[in-house]
């Protein structure tokens, strides 16, 4: 499984761009912004994309959704809880630096264990809500997709519409802690971890 990781929209969110190396089929996860550079990247790496994957509905993270979508032709998914965020400005937060984005709907949604299935590379879906209600986390391959529900050293904000601390620690802990110690974790914005230095070195999960 090969990944790419591409900081874009104005709060330097990351893109993933997952993909299996012999098939050259893969996911975009979380397309913020910068459609028109995540399509030439998509290219140039000779990507076939069959699912674009949004791990919440925040404005930073669907900002290149249509773009993406309209490149690739590929379908949307999206955890249930968080589809009205798609078109809702005041719950994607767009609202709050003064503009009004809205997505396309999403073309279906992802649970608790679903697979997402990329030639013959699997990611498993983690419910990790907390930061939004319908936030996921892609688990496969010792590599986790952890969204905005796990940083470096720290973790999702949880005073946003539908945010919840205690759902957010209880989903650290419950879900992504469980994981083995040495899983590399790609996180929404900043630089990768590990679960072990993050349960150890962590201060707001610290076990």
């Amino acid at each position: 499984m090969e990944v790419l990781r591409m900081e874009v929209s104005p709060l330097m969110t990351n893109c993933y761009l997952v993909w299996d190396e012999n098939s050259g089929d893969g996911i975009v996860i979380d397309p913020g912004g910068n459609g028109d550079r995540i399509n030439r990247a998509i290219d140039a790496k000779g990507i076939r994309v069959v699912a674009v994957i949004d791990t919440h509905g925040h404005w930073d993270h669907i900002g290149a959704n249509g773009a993406v979508k309209e490149h690739t032709g590929a379908p949307l998914f999206i955890h249930e809880d968080d589809a009205a965020y798609l078109g809702d400005p005041s719950l994607n937060i767009s609202n709050m630096v003064g503009t009004q984005a809205k997505a396309a709907p999403a073309d279906g949604y992802l649970k608790e264990g679903d697979r997402v299935v990329f030639g013959s590379c699997a990611l498993t879906v983690l419910h990790t809500p907390g930061h939004t209600p319908g936030g996921i986390s892609l688990y496969g391959e010792n590599v986790l997709f952890s969204g905005d529900t796990l940083f470096f050293r720290s973790v999702g904000r949880s005073d946003l519409p539908g945010g919840d601390y205690r759902t957010l620690i209880d989903s650290v802990r419950n879900k992504i802690f469980t994981l083995d110690d040495n899983t590399v974790v790609y996180t929404g914005h900043g630089i990768p971890t590990r679960v072990g230095d993050e349960k150890s070195n962590n201060p707001f999960v610290r076990v």
